[in-house]
């Protein structure tokens, strides 16, 4: 995330009021309330990970709310991780890429919208697979491969040997 780049490093606190009512307004300006700070890391966020309560980002969004509550009052997962800005920059691409939400996944970029709720429309008519055309050429890749192999096997063989 930004806040990973900005800050060079990554700490990692329990989400509990302390954090929220001490430190967080510490690291962040809070005064625009319409710019959520991108403060968790995508790959160490957790699949129910919230950010804090819309109205108050001082205070954590409860764990014993339902599922639908915490959607409805806490920062979404997107936005903790990317910030408001880019993430209203990452949708915008979304929606221009796949304009159908084919790929829709939990927790992706745009997964929340009201369109990616709605189905895609089915394909018109699939058509045929096409049919594989001979390679007149190799592609390479056999040769690259038998060539690494044969470089392991010589460096593993020479390695033992030597001992």
């Amino acid at each position: 995330s930004q806040a990973h780049r900005d800050a060079a490093f990554t700490l990692n606190f329990n989400l509990t009021g302390d954090f929220y009512e001490k430190i967080f307004p510490k690291m962040y300006d809070l005064s625009d309330k319409t710019k959520f700070p991108p403060i968790f890391g995508s790959n160490h966020a957790g699949f129910l990970a919230m950010g804090p309560l819309k109205e108050d980002w001082t205070q954590p969004c409860p764990w014993e709310w339902t599922f639908k509550e915490r959607g409805e009052k806490c920062i979404s997962f997107q936005e903790a991780i990317y910030g408001t800005e880019r993430l209203a920059r990452l949708e915008a691409i979304k929606k221009a890429v796949d304009p159908q939400f084919i790929f829709n996944c939990a927790n992706c970029i745009g997964n929340n919208l009201p369109e990616a709720s709605k189905s895609p429309s089915p394909p018109a008519e699939p058509s045929p697979p096409a049919e594989p055309k001979p390679l007149d050429e190799p592609s390479g890749a056999s040769y690259v491969s038998s060539f690494t192999a044969a470089i392991i096997a010589t460096t593993a063989y020479l390695l033992i040997n030597a001992v």
